[in-house]
């Protein structure tokens, strides 16, 4: 971990656009300030892995050791991320950033200037999405969080919606949940499989409302019945928009069981059997 000057520290500031994600925007830098446990140091780090960034901050942490715990939580973060993270104090951090203080606590109106107005972290990201300038999101203590004094020499104050009766969340794991909110200013792709799927042909579809009919009429159900129940299945298909695979996953299965059912009648028919009963 190495340390930093003031000169430094905006020599990073003015750098960091060169790691930016799409557009030429800057990735925030994560600040803790005074962490009490190496282990919520690493944490944050692999969060800050998952979620595209990579400058992390420490304003009077806790000695941070290459075999200790923070690496040990840190993941594949202690590549890079942990053993890159910057002593700085909290004068610097102010004087060279764009700050969002993280806090439990709220204000409830413009009285509790320090913890009033916030925003949620959904509001932050929409909100920074307009801030074209070094940013530092700014994480307290574990016991205690940021105090008063120092959230009033912030910039924006931001606070995760939680149950009134325990809203306090781990530094961890509000570390955790505030990047994944802000991952559209930090991550370019993901893991995930694009999700936009293409609607099956018309034709494909009227053929699975023709085979589903053929089904309807085989099963006996009386006239009013199945067309009622028609009418609901093309209402679902419409809602559902099935892909090409999955209507013909649909046809394949009818077109059996017509199969099998025509071929039912067929020898009821020839052994003088009754046919599949109709509804009375």
């Amino acid at each position: 971990m190495s340390g930093g000057e003031g000169s430094e520290v905006s020599a990073t500031a003015t750098d960091e656009g060169s790691d930016d994600s799409g557009g030429g925007r800057r990735k925030p830098v994560v600040v803790v300030v005074e962490p009490e446990t190496p282990g919520n140091v690493g944490t944050i780090a692999r969060a800050m892995k998952n979620f595209g960034l990579s400058d992390l901050k420490l304003v009077d942490p806790p000695e941070i050791e290459e075999d200790g715990e923070a690496y040990g939580f840190a993941g594949h973060a202690r590549e890079d991320v942990l053993p890159n993270a910057e002593e700085v104090t909290f004068d610097e951090v102010v004087a060279n950033y764009h700050t969002v203080g993280t806090t439990a606590i709220t204000g409830e109106d413009d009285r509790s200037h320090e913890r009033f107005p916030f925003k949620t972290p959904a509001e932050l990201r929409e909100s920074l999405k307009t801030v074209d300038a070094p940013t530092a999101i700014v994480f307290g203590r574990e016991g205690r969080g940021l105090n008063n004094e120092e959230l009033s020499r912030l910039d924006e104050v931001c606070s995760i919606p939680a149950d009134d009766d325990y809203p306090v969340l781990n530094l961890g794991q509000a570390a955790t949940v505030l990047l994944y909110e802000l991952r559209d200013l930090t991550v370019d792709e993901t893991q995930l499989p694009d999700t936009e799927v293409t609607r099956a042909p018309e034709a494909d579809v009227e053929r699975f409302h023709e085979f589903f009919d053929e089904f309807l009429a085989a099963t006996g159900q009386r006239d009013h019945v199945r067309e009622k129940n028609a009418l609901l299945v093309r209402r679902l298909l419409g809602r559902a928009h099935p892909t090409e695979r999955e209507i013909h996953s649909l046809l394949g299965t009818f077109r059996k069981a017509n199969a099998k059912l025509e071929h039912a009648d067929h020898l009821a028919a020839k052994y003088d059997e009754p046919p599949y009963p109709t509804e009375q």
